[in-house]
């Protein structure tokens, strides 16, 4: 019993920290990062940390209003994929 509860909190815990899936695309189609963070940026937000997390373009940083928030984004178009508002 002790192994299969084991078992489940590491399978659990290794789904919750799985990124969002943004793109199948090859990086060389990806938007380069300096006209990634100028859309975002023109868009209102404010970056405190820019990253590539598994296929996507990831921001830790403030929207417009002020509020902390994490977005995932599509690499190639800059869709917004995840949000997370703190």
């Amino acid at each position: 019993m002790k192994a299969l509860f084991a078992m489940f909190i590491l399978l659990a815990g290794s789904v919750s920290f799985a990124g969002p899936d943004c793109t199948k695309e090859a990086k060389d189609k990806w938007m380069p990062e300096a006209k990634m963070k100028e859309m975002i940026l023109s868009q209102g937000y404010k970056i405190k940390k820019f990253k590539i997390d598994g296929n996507c373009y990831e921001i830790y940083g403030w929207d417009k209003e002020g509020k902390k928030v994490e977005i995932y984004y599509n690499p190639v178009d800059g869709s917004v994929v995840k949000e997370n508002k703190k």
